[in-house]
Order: structure tokens, then C-alpha cells, then sequence
């Protein structure tokens, strides 16, 4: 073995939703802020993600987790989320996979019965409080950014689906939020496939036809993914978010649960302090609720909270020899999905 690059990993995932967590192997990238380090891998070097995410190293259904020292005096870590499709300012189900592999690591001293450790994000800071006992965390509730719905009941005129009525939201990333009723479809694993269709041509339609810029983090811009948003049959709140280039969540999803919150929010739908569950694709849940009220730019906002629980399942490593054919590894769309034209 002759291996001229090696990475390790700590495999975990939140409900069902897979976070890996890079524990060695990458020391910093450029930028004072983890937003300016986002936007090295998004705009000036994608080489890392691409390493780590793609196959033959990565794989479709899951995320690849950059850890830092934090830019922030405040926060006890930094991270940037790696998809498929780009490195992202936050994620509520990477997040507790990052916080559950510390802690269960000894990376950062675990306290019980809880543990507080505050995440410099690209999207701002996420204060995490985890539930601790016995060496094992048992919960991560995460107490998100600035959430705030953006543009409701807009209509997007989609190929081959005519006018499509959507809600965009920023839970930490931009949301397009979508009733499956629209379509007469519910979110179930047998109807995955074509949520995924319907929901990668709405990404396609919103990012063409609405202007989306965050009105502080102006680098923000566009969605980043749909979310099917809807109930099951005991009134749970139930989601399924579409990520690029065309697969589907299986947690049920804390950024875009906040986006969902802020809209509900913006309706009148939910109380402060009421706890809600949410559901996924697969039926795995999480806690959610509004801890209170705000507003960003003049427009009215709210600070959600998000609960749920994380696994480690493995130990990775990977590397390259420098005869591998494919450094930057590639996709296929039989596993990745189709809609390769939505990739950064």
C-alpha cells in the first residue's frame, strides 16, 4: 500500500440519516470564517469534497463532515457539511452525528447528565445540548439558527407539471416546501422515486424563476433543497427533503424542519413552546419546536429547536494510491439520481 493521501473517519448517522465525521487527516482549509472556508470548497477547490463523497470512497446516501477549530470565540468547534452537490452552511441531522462522535470519542469531554457544546457553522452558531449517561449520548437537542420564511404561496411554473405552489423558507439553507397533495402523492418509501422527480424539477423551476438572497449572509443564495412537507395518519408532521442529484433524506430533517417551522410560524400554525414530532420518510423522528419569536431584517423570524438521537456504526478510513485512476471519484446515476445539472 502506497497511499499518498489518508483521511479517518467516525461513521454515525441521526434517525436513520448517515454523517460521517472527518477525525484526521485534515487540519484547516483557507478562510477566517466557516463561511469563507464554504465558499473555498464551493467556488475555489471542490477537489476534497468530491474525495470524500464521491465513489468510490463515499456513496449517495449519506454526508461527509469537515471538522475545525472555531472562528468563533464562542463555539467550542467548527464544521462544514459535504453532499453531493456542494459543501452546505448546516444540517440538523449532521450536527447531532457531529456532536454524538465527540462526545462518544472523548474529542470533547462528555458531562453528564448533559453535555453543552456551541458548533461555528457557516449558517452562525447552533448551541447543542446533549443528553449524557453512562458514556453514551442519548439525545442532541440543537437550538438552530435565525429561521424565517422568505416567500409564501409562490407559484413556479414547472416542466411537464404545469404551476407549482410552493413556500420558501431559511432554516440555516433555503427551503422550497411543497404539499405532496398537489401531486396526489403521499410521502411513503414506495413513492420515493417520484418524489424525487417532482422534487428535483421544482429545485430546478425555483432557482430559475425566484430571487432568493439571505439579507445578512448575502452569500446565501437559492435553495438548497425541496422538502415535501405533510402529516401522517395520527397528525404527526411528517417530511421528505430532495437532495441533489436525487435521493431522499431518511432523517426527518432539523434545518428544514426549521424552515418548516418558520412558515407554520409565519401562519399562525404553531405556539412557542409547543413540542412537536416529526417524522421522515422512513418513520424516524424528531422533536420540534419554536423557543421564541424574532425578526431578521425587519421581517418576523423565530429561534427553532430541533431533538434527536445519533449512532456511531463504524470506523473508516480512506486514501489513494497514486495510480488510482480516480482521485476525485465519480457518480452514476442508478444510485446518485439524475438531475446532475443542479450540482455546484
Amino acid at each position: 500500500m502506497r497511499w499518498n493521501k489518508t483521511i479517518t473517519m467516525v461513521e454515525a448517522h441521526a434517525e436513520g440519516e448517515v454523517g460521517r465525521i472527518v477525525t484526521g487527516g485534515v487540519i484547516d482549509l483557507p478562510g477566517k470564517t466557516m463561511l469563507e472556508k464554504m465558499n473555498y470548497i464551493n467556488q475555489v477547490d471542490d477537489s476534497l469534497r468530491r474525495f470524500l463523497v464521491f465513489e468510490p470512497r463515499g456513496y449517495a446516501q449519506m454526508s461527509t463532515n469537515l471538522v475545525f477549530a472555531s472562528t468563533n470565540d464562542e463555539a467550542d468547534v467548527g464544521f462544514i457539511v459535504l453532499q453531493g452537490d456542494k459543501a452546505h452552511a448546516m444540517s440538523g441531522s449532521n450536527s447531532i452525528c457531529l456532536v454524538t462522535v465527540l462526545l462518544e470519542t472523548g474529542m470533547i469531554e462528555m458531562k453528564e447528565p448533559n453535555t453543552l457544546v456551541t458548533i461555528d457553522t457557516p449558517a452562525g452558531l447552533v448551541r447543542a445540548n446533549a443528553t449524557c449517561k453512562d458514556g453514551k449520548c442519548i439525545r442532541v437537542t440543537l437550538d438552530m439558527t435565525l429561521s424565517y420564511a422568505d416567500q409564501l404561496d409562490a407559484i413556479v411554473e414547472v416542466e411537464g407539471l404545469g404551476k407549482v405552489t410552493v413556500d420558501i423558507s431559511f432554516g440555516g439553507i433555503f427551503y422550497a416546501l411543497i404539499d405532496p397533495a398537489q401531486f396526489d402523492l403521499q410521502i411513503k418509501p414506495e413513492n420515493a422515486r417520484k418524489l424525487v422527480d417532482i422534487g428535483t424539477r421544482v429545485h430546478r423551476a425555483v432557482n430559475e424563476q425566484l430571487d432568493i438572497c439571505h439579507p445578512e449572509l448575502k452569500d446565501l443564495q437559492g435553495i438548497s433543497y425541496t422538502m415535501f412537507v405533510g402529516y401522517d395518519d395520527g397528525g404527526a408532521m411528517k417530511g421528505a427533503t430532495i437532495m441533489p442529484p436525487g435521493r431522499i433524506d431518511r432523517s426527518p430533517c432539523g434545518t428544514g424542519n426549521s424552515a418548516r417551522l418558520a412558515v407554520m410560524a409565519a401562519r399562525g400554525q404553531v405556539e412557542v413552546g409547543k413540542v412537536l414530532t416529526a417524522k421522515s420518510i422512513i418513520d424516524s423522528e424528531f422533536q420540534v419546536e419554536v423557543v421564541s419569536e424574532s425578526t431578521i431584517a425587519g421581517r418576523p423570524a423565530i429561534f427553532p429547536r430541533i431533538s434527536g438521537r445519533g449512532w456511531i456504526h463504524g470506523f473508516h478510513q480512506v486514501g489513494v494510491d497514486p495510480s488510482d485512476p480516480y482521485p476525485q471519484g465519480y457518480m452514476v446515476a442508478d444510485c446518485w439520481g439524475d438531475a446532475f445539472d443542479l450540482l455546484s
